[in-house]
């Protein structure tokens, strides 16, 4: 709602009155359902917006910045009739975030730990070993590229509620990245010969990475916020995060008598489905928004015509993996088509296909 002015000078607090503004409830938003969530009553209009309630303008404001508020519209290219309207479907904050965050950790711990004291690692097949110094430990950089480029992202959003869902993004990715080092580094202390820089040696310089750090860098290299979202959990994720995690570590271990690898990075998998509701929820509301929804559906289009170039790329560059290990219970052509029936069906949700 509009603020309207005061007898108060427009610089000073309290210059703004709106409805509900001697209210003691959490009135000053419309809840998404008939009653605010706790999700809501924490994360709505954290972040002021000088349209909606404040007359003096932003109240923080950057030494040497490019002007209009720490907060600009323009930090995306996308455009909205009004930003304050999403909801993250997760309806995660910081303290159900911290919640899971711990759950998932001590589970991944207990599994280590308990793997470990068992000597599960000693029936690991031979070759597998190669394939979890070189491939999982590249894989790890991927993850932290896309969690470092969510990290600056969330820095630029509009609203609290997209910060929010992009910052529990990055912190999962985050995790992720922390899970499969400390797992590599602790079962490598029980096998003879192991190399914990194989992995960063293998993203670095293995000709089937490359194409991948191109896509993840060219990510990272963007300037609009909501391209960094968009591309990594519309584009990316399902052509190659999913291909990766699902369609071979998970699918590929247990049949070379790894019972450790899908356990540590299966919760990425939930990660991602919460990530995704959160993402899709937002592009369809500026997808269909009624002012812009035509503006937005072009640049989207735009988004995936060049991320999702670089991930097929990436995904093709990656497929002499799937014949590494010496079982192979599937094959890249079929977790390849998965993964393009995958990215069909959210544009199909978005109308973008």
């Amino acid at each position: 709602m509009v603020a309207t002015s005061s007898s108060v000078g427009s610089g000073a607090a309290g210059a703004a009155e709106f409805v509900g503004s001697k209210s003691r409830k959490y009135n000053y938003f419309t809840p998404r359902g008939k009653r605010a969530t706790h999700y809501e009553d924490v994360t709505c209009d954290v972040q002021p917006d000088p349209e909606r309630y404040l007359i003096q303008d932003w109240i923080i404001e950057f030494e040497g910045g490019k002007g209009g508020g720490a907060y600009r519209k323009e930090n995306t290219s996308a455009l909205s009739s009004n930003w304050h309207a999403f909801r993250a479907p997760d309806q995660e904050w910081e303290r159900t975030h911290y919640q899971r965050q711990s759950k998932i950790e001590t589970m991944v711990q207990n599994v280590i730990t308990n793997a470990r004291k068992a000597g599960a690692h000693k029936v690991f097949d031979k070759a597998w070993l190669t394939v979890l110094q070189k491939h999982l430990g590249a894989w790890k950089h991927a993850e932290f590229g896309l969690g470092t480029s969510l990290m600056q992202a969330q820095r630029y959003g509009y609203t609290q509620m997209i910060n929010n869902a992009t910052l529990t993004n990055s912190s999962y990715k985050m995790r992720l990245t922390q899970d499969i080092t400390l797992y590599l580094a602790e079962i490598g202390m029980d096998i003879d010969g192991w190399d914990d820089d194989l992995g960063k040696k293998t993203w670095l310089e293995d000709p089937i990475w490359q194409p991948c750090r191109e896509a993840v860098e060219t990510i990272m290299g963007s300037e609009d916020y909501l391209e960094q979202y968009f591309a990594i959990n519309i584009i990316f994720e399902p052509l190659i995060g999913e291909l990766v995690r699902s369609g071979f570590f998970m699918q590929a271990a247990a049949a070379n008598n790894d019972f450790i690898t899908p356990p540590v990075i299966s919760a990425a998998e939930a990660d991602y489905e919460r990530n995704l509701a959160n993402t899709v929820d937002l592009i369809y509301l500026l997808a269909n928004d009624e002012q812009h929804g035509a503006h937005n559906r072009a640049l989207f289009k735009s988004w995936i015509a060049k991320h999702g170039a670089l991930a097929e790329k990436a995904a093709d560059a990656l497929q002499p993996i799937w014949s590494q290990p010496h079982s192979k219970p599937v094959s890249y052509q079929d977790v390849k088509e998965v993964s393009r029936e995958r990215l069909a069906q959210i544009l199909g949700e978005l109308g973008l296909n």
